[in-house]
Order: structure tokens, then sequence, then C-alpha cells
């Protein structure tokens, strides 16, 4: 962002300078506009436009009441078994938004990592269901939803069958939850809370260990 505040509205800058690293903090807007409502037009302008091209929230970060936190940062399962779908279902139930993807440690065994989120995020009807953005590396082979026949069992058994076939094959795959809502305007807090399950044309990852 290339603009400049003329000697007239330099007692904007301390202000403006707040409400942009407030903005990038939390999203809310409110306080970032009424400052650009008193700055120059050329540095309202550039400020948008930087703002536009630069600091897009990353997908399922944000829901409209603010930032999503990470409840559990990584939780490790050594298998799909009865264990993480009562996990699975006890977060799901209370709507905390998941993440899960497989992993392959040194000695060879793919290990299941869940990220807990304090929130599950809202995509417009619309759009295609997902709120976890794909990696941009990998190929994306297929894409499993629970809209799809479940076989008289819930969304979290019919994600994990999916996930569990397509590691077996020796995948790299993902799991996320979302809220798929059933408008497109103003579409956050409402609609289908729905699984997602992303197989990807690449090997198991391996672990990342601690430094």
């Amino acid at each position: 962002m290339v603009t400049t505040l003329g000697a007239g509205d330099l007692h904007l800058s301390d202000e403006l300078i707040s409400a942009l690293n407030d903005f990038l903090s939390d999203r809310d807007d409110m306080v970032l506009q009424a400052v650009l409502d008193r700055a120059p037009n050329p540095v309202r302008m550039a400020v948008q436009q930087y703002l536009k091209a630069k600091c897009a929230p990353e997908a399922g970060t944000f829901t409209e009441y603010g930032p999503i936190d990470i409840v559990r940062h990584a939780v490790y399962f050594s298998r799909i078994d009865d264990e993480l779908e009562d996990y699975l279902e006890g977060a799901y139930m209370i709507g905390l938004g998941i993440r899960m993807s497989n992993e392959r440690g040194t000695d060879g065994d793919v290990d299941w990592v869940v990220q807990l989120l304090s929130d599950e995020v809202s995509v417009p009807a619309s759009a295609e269901p997902r709120s976890w953005e794909l990696p941009a590396e990998v190929k994306l082979l297929s894409t499993w939803t629970s809209k799809q026949p479940l076989g008289g069992h819930g969304p979290v058994h019919g994600a994990l069958k999916a996930a569990a076939t397509a590691s077996a094959e020796g995948h790299w795959v993902r799991v996320h939850s979302l809220l798929h809502s059933n408008r497109d305007e103003d579409f956050e807090g409402s609609g289908t809370s729905e699984f997602v399950v992303d197989v990807f044309g690449a090997p198991i990852p391996l672990q990342e260990l601690d430094e």
C-alpha cells in the first residue's frame, strides 16, 4: 500500500494504524471503516484495495463473531475405531469444528491427527462444501460429503469410513466439518452441519517431529 496523509490529516495516522492492526486481528471492520470515512479519498481507496488484494482471511478461520480459536491443537489416534468415533461425535454434538488428517510415523504406522476448533465455519449455499483450503501442491482426487447416502449411520461414521478406505489405499486424507448454509446472503449461522472428506493424489505425509 503506497499512500500518504496530508498535513491536515496527520492526526489520523495513529488511529488508522491502530484500526488496521485491530482489523487484521479480529476482522471487525466497523472501527476501521469509521476512520476511513474521515480519511482523504486516495487514502481510503488505497487501504481498501490493499485489504482486498493482500489480506483476505484464510478460509475456515473466521465467523461472523470473529476469529475461530483452536481448542485442541493436535490429538493423535493410532487407528479409526470406536474411540475415535466417540471423540468426534462428542465434539460434533457440542458444535466444535473438526479437522483431521492422516500422517505416517517414522515406524511406518499411520496416525490420525485431530484438531478441534471453537466453532464450525459457515459456507454459502452455492459454494462448494469446503472450509479448509485445498493445498496447492497436490491434486485432489475425490471429495466425499455427508450429503451422500449414509446407510443408516450418522455423518461421523460415514466420514470415518470414507477416510479409512482412502487411507488404506495409501492416500493423504483430510476430514473437516462445516455449516453449509441454505442462503447465499447473510449465510452465517444457519444451515446444515456437514462432514467433508478430501482424498489427494499424494502419499500419506510423514509426521512432523518437534525440533
